[in-house]
């Protein structure tokens, strides 16, 4: 009986590595007592593993920011901006590289292929001098084993971690990052030798870039390391890990004829399309490590199809070489169901978090070898047909709303230029119109008003005064500093997502269903269960209590279909476009019930766009079509006279422009100062964009406050590209996670450089 987990979460069931981190970083607390913490997570996680029987157990899983910002560390890639001088890096140099300091911005962050989670992206150049600098690999190996638990060691590979990297700044564009990889491969040669002579006998490589569409020039690079490797791997069992997507052909007999390696890994759930090239054959002698417990969803498995599915692999790999695994890092999933004390018993019964997996990928491992719990699958087949027969899924209202969509592309009636004339004329904006992504500071008194309201230890009238007294307090700040358009703020929203999943029918929400998204930020993803409806309206209140305020434009605040689809643990029991469109749906009527309420600016988030986008490009245009389609419904009917924005964020949005500007939106915030304003060398090649859009100026994701001069220099980057007629300025995205101490001078000096750029265009200079 074998059983594997590819990964697991590390904020812990009550996100004890968050606090603990947040603590660090405040002062509150020292590194040891953060080193503590992490110890007793890793260690509860691999007992819980060992417990429930689990052969092969992952270590050096678990990071304190994310594990792409380990492998650089344990490479030494240390940009030379921070100071580093050799040695064992320490979290000095490490937060540094993920969170910047007073005076040096953070590294680019962006999303780990299709997925929430996000890591820091590589700067690498002819002049990086790698070096094995961290020893976290072995140091969690030896930790495991000294509790008695030999550990699968988990590393990034050579290949992935070259392609997840970008030039350093300066380096010529002639330069080829894959050369590097053979100054790369010493450095893991060092590694796999301290694993081997610490007593690891297995060791897990993941290299997710292999289900991309490479090119030959990458296949082969993957090939030359992986034999220049190979009598490093004499004497040890090594595991190639993929996941995501399916494995393209060729990639698959590159990656099946590596001699030096004694296991494969595939994602059986989003690579189903692998399965028929393993029916066409596999190595003899080798592993297969069969990911069919989705690692990336909520839902229960369908134990008696998974079995099925790892009967025929047994078939045809052979009975004592199928290892029985999830189909990614369960990183992406919340921590325990044990937790979830306020979910109803059925929908309860439908789910399974990563400590259920767990136990899912166990009790199939017993089942393939005749040890099939009878009772466990039973229940497992009741929950299925519970979840098929249940009524709360399916409204047939919702269904043939969504039926008739078909029969038009809803874009609005007029152009872009056309509706922008009006809205000016409406609006009276200045040139470069300053405004802010949506959120201001979450204050801890803020979030307790929140606490107590949900305890029902306040009543509403308490709640809703303590609101507006929020409200008040932003709006009239963002006057005092001189903002053109405005926000509430969003005091009533602990999570863009959640909250607009609590008002729609088809939702279940979890109390502590965490989980990472980067460093100690977590999220909480709804569930989507059935058809999605809007049962009433859900931020009108807020936003015409706001605009009351003041006389300056207020822009209401939505988050769109994809977002809230791509932010969410999504049903698997029918096709997401159809999800999203349901979804889309509901947002038009609340678009609607907005314009009607007076509010003439409406944005529409739409941060989690590009996250969805598919690996392979063949299935991509598809996405495309329906996902941009979702958000031209939510707001095909309003007048030319409301301006509708979208916003997005942390991810490379040059390869989809086009489809951006098929949105339609009249003015777009994106992020671009992070990842050293590459989205602006869209422009520079001569992609035309008519409407408004505002490439981020300063990075909201580090505490660094930008200077007026710093800012001004953004912006006149942009204006080599773009049309002061279009240009916005704006950060690169909510505040919610900033201190007012932060804020409060970076957008003062963000007003000033706009100001100080529209004298200066005034002029004619």
């Amino acid at each position: 009986m074998t059983s594997h987990i590819v990964g697991y979460p590390r904020m812990g069931p009550k996100r004890e590595l968050k606090f603990a981190l947040e603590s660090f970083w405040e002062g509150k607390s020292s590194a040891e007592d953060l080193k503590q913490v992490a110890a007793d997570l890793r260690a509860s996680i691999w007992k819980q593993m060992a417990e429930v029987g689990i052969k092969f157990i992952p270590s050096n899983t678990f990071s304190y920011y994310d594990h792409v910002l380990d492998t650089t560390a344990m490479l030494g890639a240390v940009p030379p901006r921070y100071g580093w001088n050799g040695g064992e890096i320490g979290f000095d140099v490490y937060f540094s590289m993920a969170r910047g300091n007073d005076s040096v911005p953070a590294m680019e962050m962006t999303k780990w292929f299709d997925t929430n989670y996000h890591y820091i992206v590589p700067e690498l150049g002819p002049d990086v001098k790698f070096s094995y600098a961290s020893h976290k690999a072995v140091e969690e190996y030896k930790e495991a084993k000294a509790l008695g638990i030999d550990t699968v060691p988990v590393l990034i590979g050579p290949l992935s971690y070259i392609l997840l990297s970008k030039p350093a700044k300066g380096v010529d564009k002639s330069f080829s990052l894959l050369s590097l990889t053979k100054k790369i491969v010493p450095i893991y040669k060092e590694v796999v030798a301290e694993l081997k002579a610490a007593g690891a006998t297995w060791i897990q490589i993941d290299e997710p870039s292999l289900v991309m569409d490479l090119e030959a020039l990458q296949l082969q690079t993957f090939t030359n390391a992986y034999s220049e490797l190979e009598s490093s791997f004499s004497g040890l069992n090594v595991l190639i890990e993929t996941y995501f997507a399916d494995v393209p052909v060729q990639t698959y007999k590159a990656l099946t004829s590596l001699k030096s390696v004694a296991g494969f890994g595939f994602d059986l759930v989003r690579g189903t399309r692998t399965l028929n090239l393993l029916k066409s054959g596999f190595p003899p002698d080798k592993y297969l490590f069969a990911g069919v417990v989705d690692g990336r969803n909520v839902w229960a498995d369908d134990l008696a199809a998974s079995l099925c599915i790892l009967q025929v692999l047994e078939s045809i790999v052979g009975k004592e070489k199928v290892v029985v695994s999830t189909s990614c890092s369960l990183l992406h999933t919340a921590v325990d169901l044990v937790n979830e004390t306020k979910l109803g018993k059925e929908i309860k019964s439908w789910l399974a978090f990563a400590a259920q997996k767990v136990v899912e990928v166990n009790a199939l491992a017993k089942a393939l070898v005749g040890q099939k719990d009878q009772a466990f699958f039973a229940s497992n087949a009741t929950s299925h047909a519970s979840r098929k027969s249940s009524p709360r899924v399916r409204n047939e209202s919702v269904q043939k709303a969504v039926a008739a969509l078909k029969d038009s592309d809803h874009r609005r009636a007029t152009s872009v230029s056309t509706r922008l004339a009006a809205q000016q004329k409406k609006l009276n904006l200045p040139i470069l119109p300053t405004t802010t992504i949506g959120s201001f500071p979450q204050t801890g008194e803020l979030r307790k008003v929140r606490r107590e309201y949900k305890a029902k230890k306040i009543n509403e009238f308490e709640y809703v005064n303590a609101m507006k007294e929020e409200i008040s307090k932003v709006v009239k700040l963002q006057e005092e500093l001189g903002i053109d358009v405005l926000v509430h703020g969003e005091p009533e929203r602990n999570d863009m997502v959640e909250y607009f999943g609590e008002q729609l029918a088809g939702f279940a929400f979890t109390v502590n269903g965490w989980v990472q998204s980067y460093g100690s930020r977590c999220v909480k993803p709804p569930i989507i269960y059935g058809d999605v409806s809007r049962p009433r309206a859900m931020t009108v209140f807020w936003s015409s209590t706001a605009q009351s305020m003041t006389r300056r434009p207020m822009k209401g605040m939505l988050t769109g279909p994809v977002t809230i689809l791509n932010w969410s643990f999504v049903r698997n029991d029918q096709e997401r476009h159809e999800t999203c469109y349901q979804i889309a749906l509901a947002i038009k009527d609340e678009v609607e019930d907005l314009e009607r309420a007076g509010i003439s600016v409406i944005q529409i988030d739409e941060a989690a766009l590009r996250e969805g986008l598919p690996l392979r490009k063949s299935e991509q245009p598809f996405y495309l079509e329906w996902a941009v389609q979702s958000f031209r419904i939510t707001n095909c009917d309003v007048k030319d006279t409301t301006q509708i924005h979208t916003h997005m964020c942390y991810s490379n949005f040059n390869d989809i422009i086009n489809a951006i500007i098929n949105m339609g939106a009249d003015v777009i915030t994106i992020e671009n100062s992070r990842s050293d304003e590459k989205l602006l060398s869209v422009f520079q090649e001569g992609v035309k964009y008519e409407a408004g859009i505002g490439p981020g100026v300063y990075d909201i994701h580090s505490p660094r406050i930008p200077s007026t001069e710093e800012v001004a220099d953004r912006i006149n980057k942009m204006l080599a590209v773009l049309d002061s007629k279009v240009l916005w300025v704006n950060p690169d995205c909510g505040l919610k996670t900033r201190k007012y101490s932060e804020v409060e001078p970076a957008l003062r000096n963000m007003v000033a450089a706009a100001k100080l750029i529209r004298i200066k265009l005034a002029s004619g200079k």
